[in-house]
């Protein structure tokens, strides 16, 4: 455990020109990120270790973060994946009888991650909500405001950017035992361990391939369906990954996609994709499921969305579930085709288990 940290003076401004001050958490330093804010009570280092929030700054609207320090089981990948971190209070040191549990801090400093606390999260979450995703920079090396806004006028922003090929693996590996009864090949965009989980205990055996990779060679591990993963950045700037999920479904095999995923299957099916103001982060998002009318409570990571106007437009795209807060559209499926998919998260570990039936629903598919 870290008994030697001293937070130093930190600064958080916004691309707006707003501006917090607190103190430093993790590693000194300066960071670049789109802001958003995540309502999760639980689950900071599944959050912070999740591909989708690659280049983005989360604050954490829970109180407190890092009283039960950091374990390697609680990982949706091997590093984090987070430009930065904005909460109110940071607890430093672990306080957990797990023997394997190290400090956050420690952990934070292993990642180079650089952060701020003691800031008005409340407040800060109101004014995002208002105003809308934007760009921030958090320093801990400087409190020039002007030096500052020179280095965060020169952050791209996150429409027409493609991160998935930066979390995305670079060499296709295996998941799962070989001898399981279903193949799944999984075009990676940045996916969740938790995902893969939620298939090898349905008997499933995948191999997950780099988001680059064609159709023709994904179809050489002779599978029984496809899946297409979460990830970050701007869905409508992967014309290469569009391409081979239109080529995927017109196979005929069946296809599903979470979040980003979510989105490929929409765009290769003529349904556009926008920002959306502020996004939905949070293990507590109600959706319903109008195939069954029945309502789940939803774990979601996102910034963009597939376009209602254009679905309903369309004579092969159905929605089949909606947001009960603003009523975007959270899962479709194409009509003729095994392809279905939805925006938020149903492997989401910690989180609600409502939605795991859509897994169930993919091995059906598979099983004829």
């Amino acid at each position: 455990m870290n008994r030697n940290y001293a937070p130093s003076p930190a600064v958080l401004l916004l691309a707006d020109g707003t501006v917090f001050h607190g103190k430093s958490l993790g590693k000194i330093g300066t960071t670049v990120g789109e802001i958003c804010f995540n309502t999760s009570m639980t689950g900071y280092q599944e959050i912070f270790t999740d591909p989708s929030y690659y280049g983005q700054t989360i604050i954490m609207t829970n109180d407190h973060t890092g009283n039960y320090g950091a374990l390697d089981t609680d990982v949706e990948s091997a590093s984090v994946k987070i430009s930065g971190l904005i909460t109110k209070k940071y607890t430093a040191h672990a306080y957990s009888r797990l023997p394997a549990t190290e400090s956050l801090q420690d952990y934070f400093e292993q990642n180079a991650l650089v952060g701020i606390s003691d800031i008005d999260t409340r407040a800060l979450t109101i004014h995002v909500r208002k105003q809308g995703a934007m760009n921030c920079i958090i320093s801990s090396e400087t409190e020039s405001i002007e030096q500052l806004q020179k280095q965060l006028a020169q952050a791209p922003d996150m429409n027409g950017l493609d991160l998935a090929i930066k979390v995305s693996t670079s060499k296709p590996y295996s998941y799962g035992a070989e001898s399981s009864p279903l193949r799944v090949a999984v075009l990676d965009c940045g996916i969740k361990e938790s995902i893969l989980k939620c298939m090898t205990e349905r008997g499933i055996y995948a191999q997950v391939f780099p988001a680059k990779t064609s159709f023709a060679e994904m179809q050489k591990f002779e599978p029984d369906g496809y899946f297409i993963s979460n990830g970050p950045g701007d869905p409508a700037a992967m014309d290469y990954a569009i391409q081979t999920v239109k080529e995927i479904q017109q196979s005929g095999k069946p296809i599903f996609g979470i979040c980003l995923g979510h989105q490929l299957l929409a765009l290769a099916n003529g349904i556009s994709t926008h920002k959306m103001h502020h996004g939905h982060r949070g293990a507590n998002h109600p959706v319903k499921n109008l195939l069954s009318g029945l309502s789940e409570i939803t774990s979601q990571n996102h910034g963009f969305e597939v376009s209602r106007a254009d679905i309903e437009k369309s004579s092969t795209v159905e929605i089949t579930h909606v947001n009960l807060n603003d009523n975007t559209v959270e899962g479709i499926q194409i009509k003729g085709h095994k392809a279905f998919s939805v925006q938020y998260h149903p492997e989401s570990s910690p989180g609600p288990h409502d939605s795991r039936y859509l897994f169930d629903r993919f091995v059906k598919e598979m099983q004829g």
